[in-house]
């Protein structure tokens, strides 16, 4: 089970102890129980959580889909190239591809993948024996102990940075992969998509993600990276049905337009932040919500 890799970076989600296997479940000294699914992962969420935004089934599988084609192994590998550390705590994990080929090339590392869609968070647990894989809020406290965590990456996801900041180890890292202006862009206009602003991305992202981390982090690098993928039609369909826009278009339609493959943009930042002073001691402050990415 890949949670017992992880189980000394585990908090309780309720009273923040850490937790241990017994029976089937994870439990606290507290006596909280949360037990572990059959497929291998563990719901850490608070009394009261709602995942009425979570990944459907069906979002989940298109995002499998296509990341298993490798359209996005080049990038996969420059977030690889700059992760160091022993423990790698993926929030807004998907399915878990990043963290994965992550711990393919670190072989000693060991990760905690978190996410609040279920069937995403099934599919991260199988996607590696040394993933740990947590159903967890990222706009709420994580079920993470502090200053446990090496390093954090954050790939097309909502980030609460000063709970990014707690689980950090003074000397750890957060990476973040943001879209750039120019990402999907040749889908989005193919497609008429440009109204759907969870899939269009304005100019100054890069700069609202700074000032967003700028209370609790500090830049230390920003690498652009970008190529030019040929995708075959059914590849592109599930590039825009594996992330927020599903839930804004209409399939047939965009299953029409795309009846050939068609030459897309990836275009991403890569950027590595540094915690700044010591974690915070006081409860986590409410993130800006409108922080969300891009798929």
């Amino acid at each position: 089970m890949g949670l017992t890799h992880v189980l000394d970076v585990l908090a309780c989600p309720h009273c923040g102890a850490g937790l241990a296997v017994s029976d089937g479940a994870l439990r606290c000294a507290n006596g909280h129980s949360h037990d572990v699914a059959k497929h291998g992962y563990v719901s850490l969420l608070p009394a009261g959580a709602r995942t009425g935004t979570a990944d459907t089934a069906e979002m989940v599988g298109e995002r499998a889909r296509f990341l298993a084609a490798g359209h996005y192994a080049g990038l996969s590998d420059a977030i690889a190239d700059v992760v160091h550390g022993a423990v790698v705590a993926d929030v807004g994990a998907g399915t878990g591809y990043y963290l994965a080929r992550i711990l393919d090339a670190r072989p000693h590392a060991v990760g905690v993948a978190l996410d609040v869609s279920k069937f995403a968070v099934r599919r991260a647990a199988r996607a590696h024996d040394r993933i740990g894989a947590v159903v967890a809020d990222a706009w709420r406290a994580l079920p993470l102990r502090d200053a446990r965590v090496d390093v954090a990456i954050n790939v097309f996801a909502p980030r609460n940075p000063a709970e990014l900041r707690r689980i950090l180890r003074p000397d750890g890292a957060l990476v973040v992969v943001t879209p750039t202006a120019a990402h999907l862009a040749e889908l989005i206009t193919r497609l008429g998509l440009h109204s759907v602003d969870l899939l269009s991305v304005d100019s100054e992202k890069d700069t609202r993600l700074r000032d967003q981390l700028g209370a609790d982090f500090t830049l230390e690098s920003a690498t652009p990276y970008r190529e030019v993928m040929t995708l075959p039609p059914r590849d592109a369909l599930a590039l825009v049905l594996m992330g927020p826009s599903a839930w804004h278009v209409d399939q047939a339609a965009v299953e029409g337009a795309l009846s050939e493959p068609v030459d897309v943009t990836l275009s991403t930042t890569v950027s590595v932040f540094r915690p700044r002073g010591s974690a915070p001691a006081a409860a986590p402050r409410e993130p800006d919500r409108r922080s969300s990415a891009a798929t």
